[in-house]
């Protein structure tokens, strides 16, 4: 009896690995669809770019769906059957909403990571006035100026809020936030000195720079990066231990996406993001391309939820 039964479990489970293998071999034989954030935005545009570069290969029309947050588009795409036609890309606001408000999805446990696409480094800059040379410096003027300085973000909970509060958190320093809706109306307020500081999105903030309107004093990143050449990291100028990176990535839509179809995928885009051509674009853009693994970027999101949750925890924060 016990021999009939395992025999009838291993013939399901070999049913089941033939059954994915033909799927796989037969995908995709229908239009694809990418949701993802609001038209115009980093996500938007990654998204375009990958379907643009992979619809050739799979031979079939891929098309984009706009919603207005990368929460929201997850909430939309959750919805979708998990077969592998409808995928999302998404950023880190996708994976760290659900820890600051309740959301109608699991975004480790309702997707599967498909491949990381770029990483976005970001720059701590500040207004001309203040007067810090280096992240060591203003470490010091923040600590003798206790409240004095203010920093912006385009919203409570947003990526650049909380690479700010992990500088003050690690550095012991109370400097007041100050959100604005939207990262220009918060990019305008340190050139108008209405706030002294902030931490932004590499691309947003070198424009500004190099006018001569900000201060660049360290990148979020644990390295160097091509996107600030001759910028020191915050860690190797007066933050140790300090990193805060954006990541932007592709995700299928629900767990029973059979493996050979996910590597399908991951295929197909990790070999158009190797293109020259192509990491020239990404870097004109203001981001960094990277290909991965699922596993790979399985890990790094986790890792990530990780960390900023302990943050959040450790300042209480919470958005209503």
């Amino acid at each position: 009896m016990n021999a009939v039964c395992f025999c009838t479990r291993a013939t399901a489970i070999a049913l089941a690995i033939v059954s994915a293998d033909g799927l796989a071999q037969d995908y995709p034989n229908r239009l694809i669809k990418i949701v993802t954030a609001a038209a115009g935005g980093g996500s938007d545009f990654i998204a375009r770019i990958v379907a643009q570069g992979i619809s050739a290969p799979l031979g079939q029309q891929i098309i984009i769906e706009n919603k207005g947050t990368g929460v929201l588009a997850g909430e939309a795409a959750v919805k979708a059957p998990s077969d592998g036609y409808t995928l999302t890309v998404q950023g880190g606001a996708f994976w760290i909403g659900p820890l600051l408000r309740k959301t109608a999805y699991d975004p480790v446990k309702d997707f599967l990571p498909v491949s990381l696409v770029v990483r976005e480094v970001n720059i701590l800059a500040v207004h001309p006035a203040v007067p810090a040379q280096s992240v060591k410096e203003l470490i010091a003027y923040a600590k003798a100026n206790p409240g004095k300085l203010n920093y912006s973000s385009p919203g409570v909970g947003s990526t650049t809020h909380l690479a700010s509060e992990l500088l003050k958190s690690m550095a012991g320093v109370n400097i007041v936030h100050v959100p604005y809706q939207g990262n220009q109306p918060a990019i305008s307020a340190m050139m108008g000195n209405e706030v002294q500081m902030a931490i932004f999105d590499a691309g947003l903030i070198a424009p500004q720079v190099k006018a001569g309107r900000l201060r660049a004093l360290a990148v979020t990143s644990a390295e160097p990066t091509a996107l600030a050449p001759g910028l020191p990291t915050m860690a190797a100028s007066g933050l140790p231990g300090y990193e805060s990176i954006g990541m932007t990535g592709i995700f299928a839509v629900g767990d029973k996406v059979p493996k050979p179809i996910i590597n399908r995928l991951n295929q197909e885009i990790v070999k158009f993001l190797a293109k020259p051509e192509i990491r020239e674009q990404f870097l004109k853009s203001g981001v960094e391309m990277v290909g991965s693994t699922p596993e790979q970027f399985a890990e790094a999101i986790r890792a990530d939820i990780a960390k900023t949750g302990k943050l959040i925890k450790d300042i209480d924060l919470r958005v209503e």
